[in-house]
């Protein structure tokens, strides 16, 4: 799906570069152009970086749960 018409920048593409270690909208706008242009695409473009932080919240906790 296509998230930001703009630059032609799918999902997938901000899926792989925040798994690749892009971690504010600044590293995703410096490395894929989302949100440079119109900015309709902000939030969207944001909230792949808030469910990966989520996840790795969440895996975090149940390292240390499975820790205790």
């Amino acid at each position: 799906m296509f998230v930001c018409i703009c630059n032609a920048v799918t999902d997938h593409q901000i899926k792989e570069t925040v798994a690749a270690g892009a971690s504010t909208l600044g590293d995703l706008q410096a490395q894929l152009g989302v949100a440079t242009c119109c900015g309709c695409c902000t939030d969207l473009a944001s909230s792949f970086l808030t469910a990966n932080n989520a996840q790795q919240s969440g895996t975090v906790n149940a390292a240390i749960n499975v820790s205790n």
